[in-house]
């Protein structure tokens, strides 16, 4: 796997694009839901339970010991929901490499991972260290590297490979409130009971603040121009 290096800031035009056509497949895919009369499948709390291995417990250890508590649970609910909406994937994935790369999806933001880089590439390099050191085969190291750097990724994030595609769509849906449709209404408030969001808005506005003021250069340069941080607090949570 060919790993991505560099992450620079689209142009306004190419990110509107991107959303416009989101937007676009939501649409199509309510659609065809509320044609074929599914209905979005209830996912119980042991489906997206912590795996039970030891670098998986490692690695939550790490985002545990240098995570303020509200980006910690963001890490946690955005593996939860990409569990509850893998529905939108097409082939199985691998729950162990999933749950790594989600739990360590915003080490760029923090202490002492925040280099100067764009936060997501910082936090791809760092998890993908972490996995190498770990024992952990290559190709699942590059994938946990890939899941990471893309995650913010509009347009693209979703064509990639299961693992990309739903941490996309869990940090998304926590984030913007993105895709909360693909996600059983009791499911999504068992997770928010389970992982509380803890002013998760501020404390995360702050954080991409003060990465583009550091950081003009960041990937999410363009996205925070386009009202991201004003969107992020009109997502349906309280907090």
């Amino acid at each position: 796997m060919e790993l991505t290096t560099t992450k620079t800031a689209p142009s306004k035009p190419c990110l509107i694009h991107a959303f416009i056509a989101t937007d676009i497949r939501n649409t199509v895919n309510r659609g065809k839901r509320f044609i074929s009369g599914k209905h979005v499948e209830y996912v119980a709390k042991t489906q997206y339970q912590i795996p039970d291995s030891a670098n998986c417990l490692k690695a939550l250890k790490l985002v545990q010991l240098h995570s303020p508590g509200f980006l910690l649970n963001h890490c946690l609910r955005s593996y939860a929901f990409g569990v509850a909406m893998a529905h939108k994937v097409k082939s199985n994935f691998d729950k162990e490499v999933f749950f790594l790369g989600s739990i360590m999806h915003d080490l760029g933001l923090i202490e002492p991972f925040d280099g100067p880089e764009t936060f997501e590439l910082e936090g791809a390099k760092t998890a993908r260290n972490f996995c190498l050191e770990h024992k952990i085969d290559t190709s699942k190291a590059d994938m946990v590297h890939e899941m990471i750097a893309l995650h913010t990724s509009v347009g693209i994030a979703h064509k990639r490979e299961p693992e990309i595609a739903l941490l996309h769509y869990g940090a998304g849906a926590d984030v913007l409130g993105l895709w909360l449709h693909d996600i059983h209404k009791k499911t999504l408030e068992e997770i928010l009971s389970e992982y509380p969001r803890l002013d998760f808005k501020g404390g995360m506005s702050k954080l991409i603040a003060s990465q583009i003021e550091r950081k003009p250069h960041s990937f999410m340069k363009t996205m925070v121009d386009l009202g991201f941080i004003k969107n992020m607090q009109k997502a349906p949570f309280n907090s």
